[in-house]
């Protein structure tokens, strides 16, 4: 389950082997002066025992850093090969320093704020080509994913999710509230402005057409001198009407439509009967057939429009999402309200992330651990770490050598 690289283990290794050498240099230096200045007074005396603590200090780190990894000399001593033996241990060991020590909620909103992210991210997208690329790459990314939405996966979910939920959800309610809210904001006004303007115009501009349609449903045995007559009044009478209703906002017919909004209101919202009428229109909309199709047509032609202006480089689009962009980074760079808003929420993103999954995210360490073969798994460590180990050893056969002196001295004044 270890992955190596083979260029970086090799580099690791020669310098492995370096330190090695120079830490088993210095114990064989001290030998050799040991074996030389032994029996001799004086100086000598010296450095003969200063060589030999020397030794027994460079013996004893040795001891310590190979027990880590495997037996010393092989021999099966208790308390060696502490890696091999009690990795799991050492893994979730190394579990709860990460969570108790990095994965803290003071210190994470302390890295966040001072990683400047928004400023950052501001400063970068203020250059035009950056800019560009993110909105290339989204758009890249958008039109793929709409492409990968087939027709089929808008149906199924029209019919699985959207369907059932529009079901079971009574709609009378909502609808009662709405149009409650509509005609108490006077929000249809406009709307009713918009048909009365509309429909006055046809009738002024298509006087014949309106005369044709009322004169086929005239009787039959009806003089078309009378036809005419009475066409042209109902015409004239129509038009007038919808300009007194276009200039008083007060006119009978805005208050009757009004009484009958808030009627229809109150009835979606406490009348049974309408009610049931309305959750009945509702269940046939839903079974008709016409209602999956559209939404299958209407899903269609939006991704065939999206996907033709993301694939234009100068499409409206794009260029709308690059300016829209440029603008958004250049308040990030001026505007240290929005940065601090936006470095709280990333804060606040990161801590909630933490305390969800923190546990998850350290558990990693312990599972791959746990995953890993003891022996390769202390030969992997070593080859990481065993470089910067022998400076233990080297560290102790000089440290040792200066203690050797210091007893040797301390020794002849007591004598």
């Amino acid at each position: 389950m270890i992955t190596p690289d083979p260029a970086a283990d090799e580099a690791r290794r020669r310098g492995l082997r370096k330190m090695r050498t120079i830490a088993v240099g210095l114990l064989v230096f001290a030998a050799v002066v040991y074996v030389v200045t032994r029996g001799h007074d004086g100086w000598v005396g010296f450095v003969n025992a200063g060589a030999e603590a020397s030794m027994v200090g460079a013996m004893a780190d040795w001891f310590a850093v190979t027990a880590l990894f495997k037996h010393p000399l092989g021999l099966p001593i208790p308390h060696t090969a502490l890696i091999p033996k009690r990795k799991d241990e050492l893994g979730r060991g190394l579990q709860e320093f990460v969570g108790e020590n990095f994965l803290q909620e003071g210190i994470i909103r302390e890295r966040v704020a001072a990683a400047t992210v928004s400023l950052r991210v501001g400063r970068w997208l203020s250059e035009p080509v950056n800019a560009r690329k993110v909105v290339h790459e989204t758009a890249e990314v958008t039109s793929i994913a709409l492409g990968k939405i087939t027709d089929a996966h808008i149906a199924g979910f029209v019919q699985e999710a959207l369907v059932p939920r529009f079901r079971e959800e009574p709609i009378s309610p909502l609808l009662g509230s709405l149009l409650d809210e509509v005609v108490r904001d006077d929000l249809h006004r406009g709307l009713v402005d918009l048909a009365v303007d509309e429909v006055g115009s046809w009738l002024v501009e298509n006087p014949d057409t309106f005369a044709e349609v009322l004169e086929e449903r005239a009787p039959w045995w009806a003089p078309p001198r009378l036809n005419g007559a009475v066409t042209r009044r109902l015409h004239r009478e129509l038009v007038e009407w919808l300009t007194e209703i276009r200039r008083d906002p007060d006119h009978q017919a805005r208050q009757a439509l009004d009484s009958l909004l808030r009627q229809l209101a109150h009835d979606l919202l406490h009348d049974a009967a309408t009610q049931e009428r309305t959750e009945r229109l509702k269940d046939r909309l839903l079974d008709h057939p016409q209602v999956l199709s559209s939404a299958v047509d209407l899903w269609s032609a939006l991704r065939r429009v999206l996907q033709s202006s993301l694939a234009d480089p100068e499409g409206a689009l794009r260029v709308r999402a690059q300016v829209e962009l440029s603008a958004f980074a250049h308040r990030l760079v001026e505007e240290p309200d929005l940065r601090k808003r936006l470095d709280h929420l990333a804060a606040e993103a990161a801590v909630f992330a933490v305390d969800r999954y923190g546990a998850e995210l350290t558990a990693v360490i312990t599972h791959t651990i746990e995953r890993w073969d003891g022996k390769e798994a202390a030969r992997r460590i070593e080859l990481h770490v065993g470089r910067d180990l022998q400076f233990i050893r080297i560290n102790g056969t000089i440290v040792g050598g200066i203690v050797g002196v210091i007893i040797h001295a301390v020794s002849l004044a007591l004598g």
